[in-house]
């Protein structure tokens, strides 16, 4: 046990820059205060001492902010940054030298007895804000991006965003800490999509306009079609304009 907490000292002092001195992280850092006070309350739990446990995960929910149910099963190296607004669920599993920041849930999706809450691999980083629902398996070395919401199983190494969460990237971070699950530009898939297709759609007006010119080297200009120009209304604007053709009839 004490080897375990030395581990989740050496954790803070690896990921958080403010950390300065023991002292000052065991006194003033509530995700350690609720740590330590879950490495008891679990062992209370394993020997059935289960009103005792829940006892002192209240304590310490009410003490920290952090919410963690004695039966969650955690690794060492752990770290929660600011913590406040966390929740780990009962069934939960989370590997060693994980990061969570304030506002993340680790919850269920269902009433049923058994595995309910995610399985977290080695080294995984789930942003502020995150949500992740249901018995999925989050990979070794996944990053979960701020305020994404994850209910279907991530690949090892990939980092999601989104609601709900989109894989974005599938390549490796073993060799780095990226501070709420950031990585690089965080794309956003939707949007590279809808940039896609303009990208597209431009490249066909810049063809259409070649073929145009072409025919009309090759036929007098009067037979060809005429093209209507297409002006874009956004949805206020044409509502508005309606309702002022109404009014005026």
């Amino acid at each position: 046990m004490g080897g375990r907490w030395r581990s989740d000292l050496d954790a803070v002092f690896a990921r958080d820059p403010a950390a300065r001195t023991r002292l000052e992280v065991l006194l003033t850092y509530p995700g350690v205060h609720a740590l330590f006070l879950h490495r008891i309350a679990h062992a209370l739990w394993r020997h059935r001492w289960r009103l005792l446990a829940r006892s002192l995960a209240a304590f310490s929910r009410f003490w920290t902010g952090i919410e963690i149910h004695p039966g969650a099963q955690i690794g060492k190296g752990f770290f929660i940054d600011h913590g406040m607004g966390v929740v780990i669920g009962e069934t939960a599993e989370i590997g060693d030298n994980c990061t969570l920041y304030h506002g993340v849930t680790l919850g269920g999706t269902s009433w049923k007895p058994g595995k309910r809450h995610p399985t977290l691999g080695r080294g995984v980083i789930v942003g502020a804000g995150a949500k992740v629902l249901g018995p999925i398996v989050i990979g070794d070395n996944a990053r979960i991006g701020s305020n994404a919401v994850v209910v279907k199983s991530v690949p090892e190494g990939a980092t999601v965003v989104g609601i709900p969460g989109r894989v974005v990237n599938k390549g490796e971070h073993t060799d780095s800490f990226e501070a709420y699950g950031l990585t690089g530009q965080m794309p956003d898939p939707v949007a590279r999509a809808v940039e896609c297709m303009l990208e597209h759609m431009h490249r066909q007006d810049a063809e259409i306009a070649q073929l145009r010119d072409g025919l009309q080297r090759l036929q007098p200009l009067e037979t060809m079609m005429p093209v209507e120009e297409i002006v874009c209304v956004l949805d206020d604007e044409a509502s508005e304009s309606e309702g002022t053709r109404a009014g005026n009839t």
